[in-house]
């Protein structure tokens, strides 16, 4: 049996895939994003080690709700990808027992033939496109997005659900052109079921702070709803 490292749990997770969730947050990031609200997840040698079968009995009391609503189980981080072997084993043992549905919250970061045992257990993919351009991406998330772009890919060619994803940063990835070149990217993929803009927020920099590290965004602010409908008119437009 796999163990993985792992930061943090939510039994009542609503906003990282349909319905209610248990929410399992991995320890390791090899992303150092600029508005990241858990840096402290990003040391991959931190969190506290766990067995599959912990996080089975911590999903067990509520598995109810998450059937009853049309949720189920969303692994994200860090990095899940990182972990790969124990989060497929996790996901086999969920949809074995219970029946559940399967969400991996991911930057993509990662190559293809390290995640298939994986990813034939995943219902759904929840993909982080936080920028096209490559050297913006890695001016915002350190490493530049080829990786990712043909992870997004090869999740189209296998068929494998996505819902994408992308952070609205005032200032960084609010460009219209860049947003325009998001939806364009969006319409060549074959199995995207939702497009989610996300407003950024602030509700982590204290662990920045926490943590001694600057954080990069300071000044920035939170988008208006004005702002993010803008968003969505871009990256819908043709």
């Amino acid at each position: 049996m796999h163990t993985g490292r792992i930061h943090s749990l939510d039994t009542f997770g609503t906003v990282d895939g349909p319905g209610i969730r248990f929410v399992l947050f991995m320890q390791g990031c090899a992303l150092r994003c600029h508005y990241c609200h858990n840096p402290d997840s990003w040391d991959t040698n931190a969190g506290i080690e766990k067995t599959v079968d912990d996080i089975l009995a911590e999903i067990e009391p509520y598995v109810e709700y998450y059937k009853s609503s049309g949720g189920g189980i969303t692994v994200s981080g860090g990095e899940p990808t990182l972990q790969a072997p124990f989060v497929a084993e996790l996901f086999k043992a969920c949809k074995e027992r219970w029946g559940l549905h399967t969400a991996l919250d991911s930057s993509g970061f990662c190559e293809p033939s390290h995640a298939q045992a994986l990813l034939d257990v995943t219902d759904l993919v929840l993909l982080d496109l936080k920028f096209i351009d490559s050297e913006g991406h890695r001016e915002l998330a350190g490493q530049p997005n080829g990786r990712i772009l043909n992870f997004a890919r090869h999740l189209s060619e296998r068929g494998t659900r996505m819902w994408i994803r992308r952070v609205l940063i005032p200032g960084w990835t609010d460009q219209s052109e860049e947003l325009i070149a998001l939806g364009k990217f969006i319409r060549e993929l074959a199995s995207v079921d939702k497009v989610e803009v996300l407003p950024y927020h602030r509700m982590g920099v204290y662990k920045w702070r926490h943590l001694g590290i600057p954080y990069p965004l300071e000044g920035v602010t939170e988008p208006e709803p004005h702002e993010v409908n803008r968003a969505y008119q871009l990256i819908e437009q043709r």
